[in-house]
């Protein structure tokens, strides 16, 4: 079986090296360069697109209940009225 301590401490290392390492310098300008191209594009969040889903959802309940009513509507009409 492996020693799994020296994978310990070398994943240690290469972690701290990294972290002071340019690749640190360089991964946070890209965030900021694509978080600040995606304010652009005027993206929503996926919350904020879920909770339109939900409003959505419950517009297409209430047109399918008025839909409804309406045929019955007409059909009492057209009964009454022959």
């Amino acid at each position: 079986m492996p020693n799994t301590k020296i994978f310990d401490d070398l994943s240690a290392k290469l972690s701290e090296l990294l972290k002071n390492s340019p690749a640190k310098d360089i991964e946070k300008n890209v965030r900021a360069m694509l978080a600040q191209g995606f304010t652009k594009l005027d993206l929503i969040t996926r919350e904020e697109f879920d909770i339109q889903a939900q409003v959505l959802g419950r517009a297409r309940e209430q047109l399918t209940a008025l839909e409804a009513r309406v045929a019955e509507l007409e059909a009492q009409r057209n009964t009454t009225a022959k």
